[in-house]
């Protein structure tokens, strides 16, 4: 459709691992919705994509695994009116995910122990909120 698109790191989404089908929307449309098949579901085969190194195709199977069905990935765009423009939501929306899936992780988080002065903050505000609630109770009968 458009030739080969270029993701993060290096990754090539070649065109023969995208597959499109077609049906017709939900949703607002008036008489057209009742002929035009303007929903669009793009698939992509992870096996055809062009990874640069195996450890990408690993961090998105991990990282997508509970969107994934066998080895493809699968999102339907039905916002518009128009076929072309919920192909274009499509595709960008698989551009997107597989953009964020191909992100490296950040560094580890290294522990910190929190400042005396926050300790302190807390433990006062602990207070005046044993005060508030004891200020609500009934008083003792006697």
């Amino acid at each position: 459709m458009t030739g080969p698109i270029a993701l993060r790191g290096g990754v090539v989404l070649p065109d023969d691992a995208l597959s499109w089908r077609f049906s017709r929307s939900g949703g607002p449309g008036g008489q057209s919705v009742n002929t035009a098949d303007s929903r669009a579901e793009l698939s992509v085969d992870l096996t055809a994509v062009l990874w640069v190194v195996p450890e990408q195709e690993e961090r998105v199977r991990e990282r997508l695994a509970h969107r994934l069905r066998g080895d493809v990935l699968t999102v339907a765009a039905s916002e518009q009116r128009s076929q072309l423009r919920n192909r274009e939501a499509a595709l960008a929306r698989v551009v997107a995910i597989l953009d964020d899936a191909l992100t490296p992780p950040g560094p580890p988080r290294r522990a910190t122990r929190p400042s005396r002065a926050s300790r302190e903050r807390r433990a006062a505000g602990e207070k005046q909120r044993r005060a508030v609630k004891e200020l609500r109770r009934r008083p003792p009968l006697g």
